[in-house]
């Protein structure tokens, strides 16, 4: 493998990635995209309601503000430590290269399952919606690979272009859930407009542990707003708004969406209506307090909601691989950047071609693109994302512990260890209701949720590798940037 020393990392004469492009409300529009608002409301808040009661509106504020605790420490960090690398830089400067190493590859692999699964999504949404709005049936394949194409040719443009393209797509799936609200809100909904899902004996039942995994897994990639600190404005004020606006706007909005769609069916008649078709919940409501044509519409906003979530995760990628390669675990092409775009292109191209295979590979297998390529590829994603999150949160203190700071100790000590308990709930709730996520056997649940820790302990291993055949690498890595100045840190060995 081709790798990069500490001093290759950024040459004079290298194109770099376009500082000072984004500002608060482009890092929010790839954050808030790649949770896909309306896709997960649409859904899964159904199927949150079905099985969690009509409590699962809290559910969603619950998830919302665990992961505001989590961001106290998160973004307090990103103040100090200015790495490309993110998760992995903030987790080395806390708890050592191997556990860092370990988690690179993880972010690597958890945020390419995130994406390649939801072209299975993609295919299947698309195929419903033609099929709703024409009644024509058409086949999944083709339209995997054109969203592979079209969010492929997104990435090797410009961030802002990217930047652009999001704000208008999540403008599109969020106002249409508002329009389903603003109908609702108007007639009063279907008995009277009711508070109950936030009433202390509709929240502390035993369903609301199923709603709690749906809701945390609803914010997954909300972290990512650090990613773009080298293109960012002021990325020490920006960072940390983004992420706070993100985790706030997705945690207020789904509990709303979810109560809305509750009342345009009423508490007592709502678990009902989505036993009976929780995938035509919205659409049902939609049509009964908007219009006919306001259904079509939700039908073609979820699809753009997907390519949305598509291109945020496929830039979040570009730009780990990329940091990746400039430290030299990854092979130095990848760490090419486009002289007039700015982007990682050469990242974004080898993305796109391991989705290809994927993708493909499900479809020779005869996959079903919903039921396999997305749950079984996405699933352990997720999980591996919420590993991040946990480890991340369990080294922030142990980072501020050893460097001087003028940092309180609420955002570097209390917040992180609050988090850490949270996030470790969490992560417990997920896996124990995996089923629910796959709709697969024991025998594949147990392999999805194995990857993770799998892959964590390869990461292991290659950190030992490192070490031993390419000492100057691992001594190196998660360090600043060339072209940023380093912070105050120390860093652990």
């Amino acid at each position: 493998m081709s790798v990069t020393t500490p001093e290759e990392r950024t040459p004079s004469t290298a194109a770099t990635l376009r500082s000072g492009s984004l500002g608060t409300a482009d890092i929010a529009f790839f954050v808030v995209s790649a949770a896909a608002p309306l896709t997960v409301m649409a859904g899964v808040a159904p199927l949150a309601i079905l099985l969690g009661g009509i409590g699962a509106p809290a559910g969603y504020l619950i998830a919302g503000i665990t992961l505001a605790v989590f961001a106290v420490g998160f973004t307090t960090m990103s103040r100090h430590v200015k790495s490309g690398g993110a998760f992995y830089a903030y987790i080395t400067r806390g708890l050592g290269r191997p556990v860092g190493i370990g988690a690179a590859l993880l972010a690597l692999i958890g945020y390419n399952g995130m994406e390649i699964g939801v072209y299975g999504l993609l295919g299947s949404a698309t195929r419903d919606t033609v099929h709703a709005l024409f009644g024509t049936d058409v086949p999944w394949l083709p339209i995997a690979l054109a969203g592979l194409l079209v969010i492929g040719y997104g990435g090797y443009r410009s961030v802002d272009f990217g930047a652009k393209v999001l704000g208008v797509l999540l403008v599109a799936e969020t106002g249409i859930l508002l329009l389903l609200a603003g109908g609702v809100l108007v007639k009063g909904g279907a008995h009277g407009l009711s508070g109950a899902s936030f009433a202390p004996d509709h929240v502390l039942v035993s369903g609301t542990a199923v709603v709690l995994a749906f809701a945390f897994a609803a914010f997954t990639g909300f972290e990512s707003t650090v990613i773009y600190r080298r293109e960012a404005r002021d990325p020490e004020r920006t960072v940390p708004r983004a992420t706070y606006v993100a985790v706030g706007f997705l945690g207020l909005f789904y509990a709303f969406v979810a109560w809305v769609v509750i009342q345009a069916f009423g508490d007592q008649q709502v678990i009902a209506a989505a036993a009976k078709d929780p995938g035509g919940l919205f659409f049902s409501a939609i049509t009964t307090f908007v219009g006919g044509w306001a259904a079509d519409l939700m039908h073609v906003f979820i699809v753009t909601s997907v390519l949305a979530s598509l291109l945020a995760f496929h830039n979040a990628i570009n730009r780990y691989t990329l940091a990746l390669a400039e430290e030299g675990v990854l092979p130095k092409a990848l760490g090419r950047i486009h002289p007039r775009h700015r982007s990682p292109y050469v990242a974004g191209i080898a993305q796109t071609a391991l989705g290809a295979v994927v993708v493909t590979g499900f479809w020779a297998a005869g996959a079903d693109p919903y039921g396999q390529l997305l749950l079984w590829v996405n699933t352990p994603g997720m999980i591996g994302l919420f590993v991040l999150q946990l480890l991340a949160a369990v080294a922030v203190p142990c980072y501020f512990r050893r460097v001087a700071h003028q940092e309180g100790a609420l955002r570097t000590v209390v917040a992180p260890v609050v988090a850490t308990v949270l996030l470790a709930t969490a992560i417990g709730l997920v896996v124990t209701h995996i089923d629910l996520f796959t709709g697969a056997s024991d025998a594949v649940n147990s392999v999805l949720i194995g990857l993770a820790p799998a892959v964590f302990v390869v990461g292991l291993g290659l950190a030992w590798w490192l070490r031993r055949k390419r000492p100057e690498v691992y001594a190196a890595f998660a360090d600043e940037l060339a072209d940023e100045p380093a912070g105050q840190s120390t860093h652990q060995p």
